[in-house]
């Protein structure tokens, strides 16, 4: 069946819903938001997740992809909002949960943007237990380089801070809290062969590993 590849711009508690949902559908509208827009461009997407996103409550801005099949998304018009490249779709909020049942795959995360003010998801389980996301990475990198299991350990336990976390510490700097460079690569790549071994579902975002050398 043909699809069509959509991206829509969320935030963190959203993000934080999807997971919830095994990356498999977006959660219900609130009682203020009558539509649930997806958009066709990634251009589009990155302007809202970048531009606004990041200066909401949680200071982050993700943007999620997924295909929708060809033959359910005829029902629906595009609509244009601004330039050519403002495209979405208008979705009425009752019929998300059948919009969701047409998603073809994973809901996947494309990009991450984060305000000076991100804090993340605060796991409250181990030793990531009321740590903000920069410092779980500090404790996860000191961790790899000397007590590896608990690693795994520790990425199995807080796997959904991790999911929502990773794109940040893939792109801070960290050195200044004693991360060098190479360490950090260690660790990010710790990450992902620590999820692989854990065979946690969903997947890590895919653009998680376009970070990781």
């Amino acid at each position: 069946m043909m699809a069509t590849t959509l991206y829509r711009p969320v935030g963190l508690d959203e993000l934080a819903l999807i997971w919830d949902s095994g990356c498999r559908e977006f959660p219900p509208r609130l009682p203020h938001q009558p539509i649930f827009y997806p958009v066709t461009s990634i251009e589009y997407a990155t302007q809202i997740a970048r531009d606004w996103n990041t200066k909401d409550s949680s200071f982050a801005g993700y943007i999620t992809t997924f295909q929708v099949s060809d033959e359910y998304l005829s029902k629906f018009e595009r609509r244009i909002v601004g330039s050519a490249m403002h495209e979405e779709y208008w979705i009425p909020s009752e019929q998300l949960p059948d919009f969701n049942r047409n998603i073809q795959g994973l809901i996947d995360v494309e990009a991450g943007f984060f305000g000076e003010s991100f804090v993340g998801l605060v796991p409250e389980r181990f030793n990531l237990r009321g740590k903000n996301a920069e410092q779980q990475f500090t404790v996860l990198a000191l961790t790899w380089d000397q007590y590896r299991m608990d690693f795994v350990l520790e990425i199995a336990t807080n796997r959904k801070a991790v999911y929502l976390n990773c794109l940040f510490w893939a792109q801070r700097d960290f050195s200044r809290v004693g991360i060098t460079a190479e360490l950090k690569q260690k660790a990010l790549t710790g990450v992902i062969k620590a999820w692989d071994y854990n065979r946690i579902e969903p997947t890590l975002p895919s653009a998680f590993s376009k970070f990781v050398s």
